[in-house]
């Protein structure tokens, strides 16, 4: 174990010492880190294995600490006056094409794997919905890109992962149970758990930090060890409680935003950084633990749902979602195409092999390791070259007319979002 920890160790070094000029690239942080987890897996260097319960113990709770970071952190960032003006791209994208890409997910889930139950397909459905903004930083980053689709972008990958894990909840309920009525009033206790604990520990400590900064008592450098303590708290207070942790840490990111963005200083300077290392760190345990062992027990239905999840499944419901704003082809295809998927498919898949015991969860967890494995590598290599053609075809004039009549009609410019962890903005060539 020593040794495998100073091989992340290093690997961390080496790509900190190279992270901005990769930027630019088709190498982004995401593959590299994979490929060095897989580097150091029982198939290459054999750093690390599988099979010892500690090693599973910590992959797992890094990944689960890691989302809710990033859940709370994206939350927190969030700032409602630009939601509220420029809601219809990303509204449209989540509202109407989120479902439909479960929905489409499951059904196309449900014709490869006929040894599935439905439910058990819906499951699939639900955990490859939500996308990424880390596995392709250049996406959301890129100066050159118009702000309203990099915003339509970075909210919906804040956003989708928690409006993606209540349909996971109540899958794995109604896959296990026979009783509607039974599955229906324990999501709606979770849930309900979840947003109380929420909301009360968002409010709560925004409204300590923000009378401690303005007192003086608090220094600004311990404000953002305060973040990440609010984040654990309200997970583990809500799974004490029997409701979801993760939803409680969205929610509560969302009401410690509200009550202190900008009034405390440097309530994100530590999140950020740690939480792109974690993210990082995630990536290369995925390789070596996850990814690597997969590669060997891969069947052909496995390969066709990746590939259909990351284009037919992802991208016909964005556009039809976005039907009828006056957007060009490009623009839905930048939006359709760049919906990577990543930590919160892998945490998804961890969840329905801890929270069930359903017959097809070896197929569903494949189905997530693989997509998320060609994510990192067709996303991220598209990514930078991506956004470049598409912006240069936005400045050209591009969307300009339907983009300004997609949001208040005014031009105005939209507060950028607190920074995304792990996400750097790439200068132009």
């Amino acid at each position: 174990m020593a040794e495998f920890l100073l091989y992340v160790a290093l690997c961390l070094v080496g790509f900190a010492l190279v992270e901005r000029r990769l930027s630019t690239t088709a190498i982004t942080g995401p593959i590299v880190f994979v490929l060095l987890g897989l580097l150091a897996g029982p198939d290459v260097l054999g750093l690390v294995g599988s099979g010892d319960v500690r090693v599973t113990t910590v992959i797992d709770l890094v990944f689960q600490v890691t989302l809710v970071l990033v859940l709370f952190t994206d939350a927190a960032a969030l700032h409602v006056s630009s939601w509220r003006r420029d809601a219809k791209l990303p509204g449209r994208m989540l509202g109407i094409g989120l479902p439909l890409t479960v929905a489409l997910g499951a059904i196309v889930a449900a014709v490869l794997f006929t040894d599935l139950g439905f439910w058990e397909a819906a499951i699939i459905g639900a955990i490859i919905a939500p996308t990424d903004a880390a596995l392709g930083q250049a996406v959301i980053s890129n100066p050159r890109v118009p702000e309203r689709i990099r915003q339509a972008l970075d909210v919906e990958s804040g956003l989708n992962d928690g409006v993606s894990l209540p349909f996971v909840l109540v899958f794995i309920g109604l896959a296990e149970e026979a009783q509607g009525a039974r599955v229906l009033a324990t999501f709606l206790v979770a849930i309900g758990v979840a947003v109380v604990v929420g909301v009360a520990v968002g409010l709560a400590s925004g409204r300590l930090a923000v009378r401690a900064a303005r007192s003086g008592f608090m220094d600004p450098s311990w404000s953002g060890v305060l973040v990440l303590a609010v984040a654990v708290i309200s997970f583990l207070a809500a799974d004490a409680l029997g409701g979801s942790g993760f939803i409680a840490a969205f929610v509560a990111g969302v009401a410690y935003g509200a009550v202190a963005r900008s009034r405390v200083a440097g309530d994100q300077a530590l999140a950020g950084p740690l939480g792109g290392a974690l993210v990082q760190v995630s990536f290369l345990l995925f390789g070596a633990l996850v990814l690597q062992p997969a590669l060997g027990a891969l069947t052909w239905q496995v390969v066709v749902m990746a590939v259909l999840g990351l284009t037919v499944v992802r991208m016909g419901p964005v556009a039809l979602s976005l039907t009828g704003l006056g957007l060009g082809r490009p623009t839905v295809l930048y939006l359709a195409w760049f919906g990577p998927r990543g930590l919160a498919t892998i945490v998804f898949a961890a969840l329905v092999v801890k929270e069930s015991d359903l017959p097809g969860v070896e197929t569903i967890t494949m189905v997530a390791v693989v997509i998320v494995g060609l994510s990192v590598l067709a996303h991220g290599v598209t990514a930078y070259r991506g956004s470049e053609r598409y912006g240069a075809w936005a400045s050209t004039g591009g969307d300009s007319a339907a983009l300004v009549k997609s949001g208040d009609g005014h031009g105005h410019r939209v507060r950028p979002r607190l920074q995304r962890p792990g996400l750097t903005e790439p200068s132009s060539r």
